[in-house]
């Protein structure tokens, strides 16, 4: 089954949100049926009733997930590691635990959103793709049984990086969290084993990168297993798992990100002071903020 949050394409156009989402509260959850979108009353880890049809080309798909707490794994592929040491920074030392770290929910947008570059950006502009884990029930204690179970299902996420912040900061508050550095979507797959699937990035339709998704350090379930000796993780919450390589972009670019079993997500890159259509990769004028209309 395939989940998504939606909003109808007038409406999020009219919205000046960063997150193309409308200003007077219309987006809704839904199921995906081929072409349609099926309106559903709750979040679909909840109890819910199925309600109108809507073409799946007259809604904007939102964050899939509104996370309470939005948790990232790093370092979790080796190949990614070795690669991080022949740039020439100290290596990563990788413990016997799985560590996690935490992003910010206001850097999330949705399949088909700009990705908004600052103007002051230099050097390395890079993407990142990774299988996110969307969490359906409250754990805390969990065995990796009960991990497993209470995953919702599973998306997929672009994590943006200017890496000159990254390393010259002492956080990572703009270098990986200013807004539109974490697209999301385009739904939640629950059909889907990730573990076994293939992640490929293509870069203005030029597969750059491909990997098995599940070539990790620690899988999802050892990281809730880990996180919920002294963490509550609650339905809604999102953990992304990391990522296999660096792809570079820079403005005008198209980034698509397919993780077999679950689908492709898509965003254009756009210079700040730029906007485009929220149909994918259209541009639309300019703006003073930079962002979807």
């Amino acid at each position: 089954m395939r989940y998504v949050r939606a909003a109808p394409r007038s409406l999020s156009e009219r919205s000046e949100s960063k997150r193309a989402e409308p200003a007077d509260g219309h987006e809704f959850w839904g199921i995906v049926d081929g072409d349609v979108v099926i309106a559903i009353s709750s979040a679909p880890w909840l109890a819910y009733e199925r309600g109108a049809q809507h073409p799946l080309s007259s809604v904007v798909l939102l964050p899939p997930a509104v996370p309470g707490t939005f948790y990232a794994a790093g370092f979790n592929y080796k190949a990614h590691n070795r690669h991080h040491e022949e740039l020439g920074y100290d290596p990563v030392k990788v413990g016997p635990h799985p560590e996690v770290g935490y992003r910010a929910q206001s850097a999330l947008v949705g399949h088909g959103a700009a990705i908004v570059k600052p103007a002051d950006v230099e050097g390395r502009f890079e993407t990142e793709a990774e299988v996110v884990a969307v969490i359906g029930r409250t754990l805390r204690h969990a065995t990796r049984d009960e991990a497993k179970a209470a995953v919702f299902g599973w998306t997929i996420g672009n994590d943006v990086s200017a890496r000159e912040w990254q390393h010259a900061d002492r956080t990572f508050w703009r270098a990986k969290n200013a807004d539109t550095f974490k697209p999301m979507g385009p739904w939640i797959e629950t059909d889907v084993d990730p573990l076994q699937s293939i992640t490929t990035v293509r870069r203005n339709g030029v597969v750059d990168a491909s990997f098995e998704t599940g070539d990790m350090i620690f899988d999802p379930y050892d990281f809730l297993v880990e996180m919920t000796k002294y963490i509550t993780v609650h339905p809604g919450d999102v953990l992304w798992m990391g990522a296999d390589g660096n792809t570079p972009m820079d403005v005008g670019d198209v980034i698509d990100i397919e993780i077999s079993g679950i689908g492709t997500l898509t965003n254009t890159v756009v210079a700040e002071g730029v906007r485009i259509d929220t149909s994918v990769g259209e541009a639309a004028g300019t703006d003073r903020e930079g962002v979807p209309a």
